[in-house]
């Protein structure tokens, strides 16, 4: 320590520097005081990391062998070079069936958009709205006689399975039968009941015109025959055929009330029936929204002009009367609307059945036409030349109809009395008598089919054979067809006998039995 003098400082002299003085243990202790709580905040840095290295598990991040982690430097993955995706094409996606109404006034509401697109009726067909679709068995084909084929291999006849009695000479006279209606479709699409013999030779015409009134019916006819044959628009022999005349039957429809040609004469309701039957068919078939939309609107009309709890007749708007003729063909073609997941009225099908246990004589299980078991209006076409006899036509169609309705003969005695009713009176080419009823054998066969066994389908099919297969026409313009014999020949003509036959003869192959078909 200097001792401070009071000695005047020499001159010259310089204190010392900082450095080289002598530090008292005030100094020290000031200094020392001053770094404290920086040490504080080190020794607590140091405390924090060192929790933190005891918190890392080591164990998980140590490798395999001696705790070593071990770390693999992927290669650089090469550029992949994706060619380009074409985009698929779009599929229609198949509808959904619809739900059955349960107001007997749920249709399709009119004002819902139609169809913007119209089908070309001439020249080659591109049928862009006829979409493939495949047939199935356990569907619409087990259901009703009418149309389409089921077990279809190959397109057509000759590639089916045989049922029932069906032969090498049933194919072959089905094909000659579908030629000349080939042969004989206008280029519009159309049958002309009256005129279809203008596509013959001008020396070797076909004779046979119906009523020119029919051409809807009699156009719808043919395409239910081309339709049983296996032949849709897209495939089989006869497509340009089938998608012509759907396109035709499209353009013959009111736009505002959903009919199918015009309300001339009774037919009319005939026709409608049977072209609602065609459409349906070819909408099962195609799913294509452009038919269905002119299906729907054509089974709208079958519902409006029903008699409320009742059937059918000729007044629409309906009067109250029914008949058991046109009720048969309005059921069919309800019931392809029902399988083609169009909307359907179900109080219409309770109408109809209700209709045929009213007029169905439970005794003998005769079905009459307006009343019960009374004879059939083609009686009156006849009996100027040939005695008043009870036919058997209706009886067919109300027990065809009680089939497609649900109703199974062992459990309906009614059915079976029916049935026999129809073994009795078999069919036969009698072009000069009632006994040549075509309408009557093409309910009869199919409703016998149905039943069958050898108490009912034997009898009927031998008859049916040899009255249907020897009396088709071999000659000139005329091969191939049958002649309008019978009670209704006369209003149909030659288009009208022609697909009939076909059909009658599309039993063999066509539909499974109704009865544990599904």
């Amino acid at each position: 320590m200097v001792e401070r003098s009071d000695t005047p400082v020499a001159a010259g002299w310089t204190p010392p520097r900082p450095w080289e003085q002598e530090a008292s243990f005030h100094d020290v202790l000031y200094d020392w005081m001053s770094r404290t709580p920086w040490l504080a905040l080190s020794a607590a840095a140091h405390a924090i990391a060192f929790f933190v290295l005891l918190a890392i598990p080591w164990d998980l991040l140590a490798g395999e062998e001696g705790g070593v982690i071990v770390v693999q430097i992927a290669p650089d993955l090469e550029e992949v070079i994706e060619d380009p995706v074409e985009p698929e094409p779009e599929i229609e996606e198949p509808e959904l069936p619809i739900e059955e109404p349960q107001l007997r006034d749920a249709l399709i509401p009119e004002d819902e958009t139609r169809d913007s697109v119209e089908e070309p009726v001439s020249g080659p067909v591109d049928h862009d709205f006829l979409n493939e679709a495949p047939f199935d068995e356990l569907a619409f084909n087990d259901i009703i006689g009418i149309g389409g084929g089921a077990g279809r291999a190959g397109g057509g006849p000759l590639g089916r399975r045989r049922r029932g009695g069906g032969d090498l000479k049933v194919d072959a006279t089905i094909r000659a039968g579908l030629d000349w209606l080939a042969r004989h479709q206008d280029a519009d699409g159309r049958w002309d009941c009256d005129g279809f013999m203008k596509h013959d030779p001008p020396d070797a015409r076909c004779e046979g015109a119906g009523e020119a009134t029919h051409d809807v019916g009699m156009t719808a006819l043919a395409l239910l025959a081309f339709l049983g044959q296996g032949s849709t628009s897209k495939e089989g022999e006869y497509r340009h055929n089938v998608a012509r005349g759907i396109a035709w039957l499209k353009q013959q429809q009111d736009p505002d009330t959903g009919l199918l040609g015009e309300a001339i004469g009774q037919g009319y309701v005939y026709d409608h029936a049977l072209a609602t039957l065609a459409l349906c068919e070819a909408y099962y078939f195609t799913r294509s929204p452009l038919i269905r939309r002119t299906a729907q609107d054509a089974v709208n009309w079958i519902s409006r002009a029903r008699n409320p709890y009742g059937a059918w007749r000729y007044e629409v708007p309906p009067d109250g009367e029914s008949d058991t003729s046109v009720t048969g063909w309005m059921v069919f073609a309800l019931k392809s609307a029902e399988e083609a997941g169009l909307v359907v009225d179900p109080m219409a099908l309770t109408g109809a059945l209700s209709w045929l246990e009213e007029v169905t004589d439970p005794a003998t299980g005769r079905a009459g036409y307006v009343e019960v078991g009374g004879p059939s209006s083609r009686i009156a076409r006849v009996n100027d030349h040939f005695p008043v006899e009870k036919g058997e036509a209706l009886t067919a169609v109300a027990l065809l109809c009680r089939i497609f309705l649900g109703q199974d003969p062992e459990e309906h005695e009614i059915m079976r009395k029916s049935a026999d009713l129809l073994r009795r009176k078999l069919p036969e080419w009698d072009p000069e008598g009632l006994g040549c009823d075509m309408y009557y054998w093409y309910y009869g066969s199919y409703a016998m089919y149905q039943m069958g066994g050898s108490r009912w389908w034997a009898p009927w099919n031998k008859a049916m054979k040899g009255a249907v297969l020897d009396s088709q026409r071999e000659d000139g313009s005329f091969r191939g067809s049958w002649d309008p014999a019978g009670p209704w020949g006369v209003s149909g003509g030659r288009v009208y006998s022609t697909a009939l036959m076909v059909l009658c003869l599309e039993v063999y192959f066509r539909y499974a039995r109704v009865l544990g078909g599904r």
